[in-house]
C-alpha cells in the first residue's frame, strides 16, 4: 500500500498512515518527516539527501522553492524516523564524505525570507536597526537592503527608512505588511469589507482541497466560486456562499465534505478575519456595506489589493508567457481560473518559482492603476516636445515605467510645467517661427505674409541665401517676448498689455540677406500666355523632389492645344541655366566649338527672341552664325537635362488632378480622348445645338472664347455628322474641327439635296461590276453610301475653303447641283478599274506564290489592305485615288519577278519594311484628325511611289522618290507629333 503525506492533504488523508495494516506499507513524505511525527511501522527510510526549501530570492524578489542538499541535522533527523517501535535501517542516497562536506545545521529562516515585516515592527518598537540588533544568526546585508527597498515601495518608509505614517498604521495590523498596506488602500477605495475577506484568506491555508483520487470532482464543485477576471474574486464568492448557508457547525462540516473544503482552514479564515476586523475599528479606517457578487466594484477593490502588490503585476508579452517587474518573466498558475484565457495585464498575490516562476492568485488589472498606486516608485520620461497648436501650447509625450515594465507609453502632457524654458524655445520656434500659431493678432499675419513672399523668391530664383535662417528670426522674436510666455493664452495676454504687439512687427530688410534683385516678375513670372490662355506657374526648389523645378497647370480639356515647342522655353530666369546644359550635353566633338559655354548662352539668349521658334531651332541657328558649325536636331538631347530645366505640367480635370509629367506629347498622345472629350463637354452657350438640317444657326466662327476653372482659352466650333441630322460641338483643335466640319457640312448638303441624293444611288454607274469585285472588301450598300459622300465631299468641300456662314453655304448649292453625276461617273470609271485590278491581284495572290515565301505573301497581303478596304473611297484623297491602280499594276510587276528571282526580292523588301512599319504603326494609333496628318498623308502615299520605284520602275512614279526623301519626310511628321 503505498500513502502519501504532506502538508496539503486532508487531515482523513493524513490519519490513513495512522490506521492499522496488515500488509507492506509505503510512505511517500515530504519533510514532514523530518518533525516529531511517529509513523507506526517504519523499519526503514530512503533518504534521498535533497529536499525543497523556502528561500527568498534577494536578486529576483521571489519565493523560491529550489531543490538543494539538506543539513547534517536534518539527514539526523530523518535517519531518527526508522526504529522508534524496533531496529530499523536508514538508506542514504549519497556518500558518506557528501555528507560531511555538507553544513551542520539548516540555515535558519531568518537568513532565507524576506525581512520587510521584521524591520517594519523593529522600527515599530524601536529595537534600533536590524543590522545591529544581536541575533544569533544575523541576516545578510542584502536582505536587510532589501526589506528596507519593499517597505519604500509600500510606503511605509520614506527615502532615509524613517517610519511614515501609513508604516505605523501598517506595524498595527497583524498580518505582512503587503495585506496590511491593502487594508489601509480599501479603506480610500471604500471597499474595506471586500478587502477583509480576501487579506484574511490570503494570510490562512486555502480552504479549498483537492483531493488526488478526487481532483475532477473537486474542480467542478468549486467552479461556482470562480471568477474569470480574477482569483482574489473568488474567496468573495466562496465567503458570501458560506456565509448565506448560516448553518450549524455539523452541517457546516457535511457542507465542506460536500464541496471539498477544510473545515478546520475555514475556521482559521474566519478567525482571521475577526481579528483584523477588530484591528480595522480601532484604526477607525471606517468600513463600507458589503456588496453582493453582482455589485462588487472590481475597480476599487483590485485598486486597493495593487496597493501591497506593485510588484507583482506583469504584461502578456505572447500567448502565455508574462513580462513582469524587474524583467521578470513568469506563467500563470495552471490552478488559476485565468490560466486559460490570460489577459492582457495582471498582478498576483505571490510569485513562487519551482520548475518555472508562476504566479498564484492573478488578478486582471489596469496598468494606470499600477501607475496610481506606486506614483512614488514610477519613473516618469518626457520626449518629442512640440507646440500643438489646436491647444495653443507646448506639449510632449510622457512614459511612464514601474519596475522596468512600460505601464504608459505615450500620454499627452502640458511641457510647460515640466520645463517652462525649453517650453518657452519651442512655442517661439514651432509657433511663431515656423507659423504654426492659428491667431488673429495682426503682426504674425504680416510677418508670416512677408516671408512666404520671401520663399517665394527662392523657390523661384532655387536658392536658400534670401530668407533670413531660422536662428535669427528666432533671435528677433526672442529678444521681445518674456521668460514666462510659453502659451497661447500667456502669449494673447501679453500682447494686449502696453502695446507689445507693435514690437514684433517685423520689416523685409530684416527679413531678407539681400536685395535679390535678380529676381522679378519677367524672369520668373507668376503664369505662362498659352493660346490665349493664362495657365498658372508653380515654383519649387527641392531637388530630387518629383516636382522639383517649375510646374504648369492645365486644364484637360486644353492639353490637346498645347505646342511642346513653346514649353522648352522655359521661363526666361532659368534659360540661361538651360542653355548652358544643353550646350553641355552635345557630342564633345560639337561641344569643343562652344566653349565656354556660359558664354555662348549669354550671346544666344541676345540673339534669339524668346518663344519664337522651337528652343533647339533657335540654338541651331544662332550657334551655325557665331561659328559655323552645323548641330544636327538629334545632337540637342532635352531628356538628359535635369528635371528642373524642364518644364513639369499637371493636368486638373474638373476635381482632382488627371495626370502629372514632363513630357508633354506623351501625355497628350496618353490623354488625348479624354481632353476632347473633356473639352466637348464644356458649355457652348448659343453654339450648343443639336438635330440640325439647315443652316439655321447663324456663322461658324473658328475660335470662340470659353472659361474653365478661372482659365480662359480658345475652343472651335464644329458641325458634326449625327447621320440624319447635324449637331454643333466644341473642339479642342482647329485641325480637329476642321475634319469634324468637312463631314457635318457635307451632311447638310446631302440633307438640303435630298432628291439628288436619292437619284444618285439609283442611277450608279457599273455598280454591279463595282459590287462584285467589293463582295471581298465590304458589303454593296456601304459601297453605294461612300460613293454617294465621296461624291458630295469633292463637289462640294475638296479644294475650297468651308463655308463659315448661310450665305458661303448656299452659293455652293446650285453649281454644285450641276456637277454631281459628272464627278459621280468619273469616280466610278477609276473605281472600276481599281476594284477589278484588286480582285485579280488578290486571286493570283494566293494562287501563284508557292510555300517557303511567306514573307513576301505577309508583306504583300498588308500593302494591299492599307489600299484597297472598307471605306477607303472615302479616305484617300483624290490625288491618291488614281493612283491605287498603278500601285496595284507595281503588285502584278512584283509577283512576276519574285518567281524569277526570290532572292532580289527579299532584298528589296527589306529596303521597304523600315518605312512600312512606321506608316502602321501611325496609322494604329493616329485618329485621323491631328495637327501631323497632313504631313503623313504625304509620307503614306511616298512610301507606295517608293514600293513603285524598288518593284516596277517600268511604270514609274509620281514625284521624285528615294530613302532619303522619305527619311526627310518622316522628320516633319515627328516635328509635328
Amino acid at each position: 500500500e503505498v500513502l502519501p503525506l504532506y502538508a496539503r492533504l486532508s487531515a482523513a488523508e493524513q490519519n490513513r498512515v495512522f490506521e492499522p495494516h496488515g500488509g507492506r506499507r509505503v510512505v511517500l513524505a515530504t519533510n514532514v518527516a523530518e518533525t516529531s511525527l511517529t509513523v507506526p511501522g517504519i523499519r526503514y527510510v530512503i533518504d534521498t539527501g535533497i529536499a525543497r526549501v523556502s528561500r527568498y530570492s534577494v536578486r529576483g524578489k521571489v519565493q523560491r522553492l529550489v531543490l538543494e542538499p539538506i543539513s547534517q541535522a536534518s539527514a539526523q533527523q530523518r535517519l531518527g524516523r526508522c526504529g522508534r517501535v524496533a531496529p530499523g535501517i536508514c538508506v542514504r542516497l549519497y556518500s558518506q564524505e557528501d555528507l560531511e562536506a555538507r553544513p551542520a545545521f539548516t540555515d535558519p529562516e531568518i537568513q532565507r525570507t524576506n525581512l520587510a515585516a521584521v524591520i517594519l515592527q523593529m522600527k515599530h518598537l524601536g529595537l534600533g536597526e536590524v543590522k545591529t540588533f544581536p541575533f544569533l544568526d544575523p541576516p545578510g546585508r542584502r536582505l536587510v537592503n532589501d526589506g528596507h527597498r519593499l517597505l519604500e515601495v509600500l510606503g511605509a518608509v520614506d527615502g532615509d527608512r524613517r517610519l511614515t505614517d501609513t508604516g505605523r498604521k501598517l506595524a498595527r495590523l497583524p498580518v505582512d505588511p503587503r495585506f496590511g498596506r491593502m487594508i489601509l488602500a480599501a479603506g480610500k477605495e471604500h471597499c474595506l469589507s471586500e478587502v477583509l475577506i480576501i487579506v484574511s484568506a490570503l494570510a490562512a491555508q486555502d480552504p479549498r482541497d483537492r483531493p488526488s483520487e478526487s481532483q475532477q470532482t473537486a474542480d467542478e464543485k468549486q467552479r461556482r466560486f470562480s471568477d474569470a477576471r480574477s482569483d482574489f474574486l473568488a474567496y468573495i464568492n466562496l465567503w458570501n456562499f458560506i456565509e448565506a448557508q448560516a448553518l450549524s457547525s455539523a452541517r457546516l462540516r457535511k457542507l465542506c465534505k460536500q464541496y471539498f473544503l477544510s473545515y478546520v482552514r475555514l475556521r482559521e479564515w474566519q478567525d482571521i478575519h475577526r481579528q483584523l476586523c477588530d484591528e480595522v475599528r480601532s484604526l477607525k479606517l471606517g468600513t463600507n456595506q458589503q456588496r453582493t457578487q453582482s455589485s462588487t466594484d472590481y475597480a476599487a477593490v483590485h485598486r486597493a489589493l495593487l496597493a501591497g502588490l506593485v510588484d507583482h503585476i506583469g504584461y502578456r508579452d505572447d500567448e502565455r508567457q508574462f513580462m513582469g517587474a524587474r524583467s521578470r518573466r513568469f506563467f500563470i498558475f495552471p490552478g488559476s481560473g485565468l490560466h486559460q484565457r490570460p489577459p492582457k495585464w495582471v498582478m498576483a498575490a505571490e510569485m513562487v518559482e519551482t520548475t518555472r516562476l508562476y504566479a498564484r492568485t492573478v488578478a486582471r488589472i489596469e496598468p494606470r492603476w499600477a501607475e496610481e498606486a506606486a506614483a512614488h516608485m514610477v519613473r516618469r520620461d518626457y520626449f518629442e516636445p512640440h507646440w500643438q497648436a489646436d491647444r495653443a501650447r507646448v506639449s510632449a509625450y510622457e512614459r511612464v515605467t514601474l519596475f522596468g515594465l512600460v505601464v504608459t507609453t505615450r500620454r499627452p502632457v502640458d511641457y510647460g510645467k515640466i520645463d517652462p524654458a525649453q517650453a518657452r524655445e519651442i512655442f517661439i520656434r514651432e509657433a511663431l517661427v515656423e507659423g504654426r500659431y492659428r491667431t488673429q493678432s495682426a503682426f504674425f499675419h504680416h510677418n508670416r505674409k512677408l516671408i512666404e513672399e520671401i520663399q517665394e523668391m527662392e523657390e523661384r530664383a532655387r536658392r536658400r541665401d534670401i530668407l533670413i535662417d531660422q536662428d535669427a528670426l528666432f533671435q528677433l522674436y526672442a529678444r521681445h517676448i518674456p521668460a514666462d510666455v510659453h502659451t497661447g493664452a500667456g502669449f494673447e495676454q501679453w500682447l494686449l498689455a502696453a502695446a507689445h504687439e507693435q514690437r514684433l512687427f517685423l520689416t523685409r530688410q530684416q527679413l531678407m540677406r539681400h536685395g535679390a534683385e535678380n529676381v522679378t516678375a519677367d524672369a520668373f513670372p507668376s503664369y505662362m500666355e498659352v493660346a490665349g490662355a493664362r495657365l498658372p506657374l508653380d515654383y519649387r526648389f527641392e531637388p530630387g523632389h518629383e516636382a522639383d523645378g517649375v510646374t504648369l497647370t492645365v486644364p484637360l480639356a486644353m492639353l490637346n492645344q498645347l505646342d511642346a515647342r513653346r514649353f522648352e522655353w522655359l521661363v526666361p530666369g532659368l534659360l540661361k541655366e538651360k542653355v548652358v546644359a544643353l550646350i553641355r550635353t552635345l557630342p564633345k566633338e560639337l561641344r569643343r566649338n562652344f566653349v565656354p559655354a556660359l558664354d555662348f548662352a549669354q550671346a544666344c539668349m541676345e540673339a534669339v527672341p524668346f518663344a519664337r521658334s522651337a528652343l533647339t531651332d533657335g540654338l541651331t541657328d544662332t550657334l551655325r552664325r557665331m561659328t559655323g558649325v552645323e548641330v544636327p536636331p538629334d545632337a540637342w538631347t532635352l531628356d538628359a537635362l535635369p528635371p528642373h530645366l524642364r518644364l513639369r505640367f499637371m493636368v486638373i480635370g474638373e476635381q482632382d488632378i488627371v495626370a502629372q509629367g514632363r513630357d508633354l506629347k506623351e501625355l497628350q498622345a496618353r490623354l488625348r480622348h479624354n481632353a476632347a472629350v473633356g473639352f466637348q463637354s464644356l458649355p457652348m452657350g448659343e453654339f450648343e445645338r443639336s438635330g440640325l438640317s439647315d443652316w439655321d444657326f447663324g456663322p461658324l466662327p473658328e475660335a470662340i472664347e470659353i472659361k474653365q476653372q478661372s482659365v480662359r482659352f480658345k475652343g472651335c466650333p464644329a458641325l458634326i455628322d449625327d447621320g440624319n441630322s447635324v449637331s454643333l460641338q466644341l473642339m479642342d483643335t482647329p485641325e480637329r474641327a476642321r475634319h469634324c466640319s468637312r463631314t457635318g457640312i457635307r451632311r447638310l448638303y446631302m440633307l438640303r439635296l435630298n432628291e439628288q441624293v436619292k437619284y444618285l444611288c439609283k442611277n450608279l454607274p457599273h455598280i454591279r461590276e463595282l459590287c462584285l469585285h467589293y463582295q471581298t472588301v465590304g458589303s454593296c450598300e456601304s459601297l453605294k453610301t461612300e460613293l454617294v459622300e465621296t461624291t458630295f465631299r469633292r463637289v462640294f468641300i475638296d479644294d475650297q475653303p468651308l463655308p463659315r456662314n448661310k450665305d458661303t453655304f448656299e452659293a455652293r448649292l446650285a453649281p454644285g447641283r450641276e456637277q454631281l453625276v459628272a464627278v459621280l461617273n468619273a469616280l466610278c470609271e477609276v473605281l472600276d478599274v481599281i476594284l477589278a485590278r484588286h480582285h485579280h491581284v488578290r486571286h493570283r495572290l494566293k494562287s501563284e506564290i508557292p510555300s517557303g515565301y511567306e514573307s513576301a505573301r505577309a508583306d504583300l497581303d498588308s500593302q494591299l489592305s492599307h489600299l484597297v478596304y472598307p471605306g477607303f473611297v472615302e479616305r484617300t484623297p483624290a490625288r491618291w485615288l488614281a493612283h491605287i491602280s498603278r500601285y496595284l499594276l507595281a503588285v502584278e510587276a512584283r509577283l512576276v519577278r519574285l518567281a524569277r528571282d526570290p532572292a532580289k526580292d527579299r532584298q528589296l523588301q527589306r529596303k521597304i519594311e523600315p518605312f512600312w512599319q512606321r506608316c502602321i504603326m501611325h496609322m494604329a494609333g493616329a485618329e485621323g484628325e491631328g495637327p501631323s496628318e497632313d504631313a503623313f498623308e504625304m509620307y503614306r502615299w511616298l512610301v507606295e511611289e517608293y514600293r513603285v520605284s524598288l518593284f516596277a520602275q517600268q511604270l514609274g512614279t509620281a514625284v521624285k522618290i528615294s530613302a532619303k526623301r522619305l527619311e526627310a519626310q518622316w522628320d516633319r511628321v515627328a516635328r509635328q507629333v
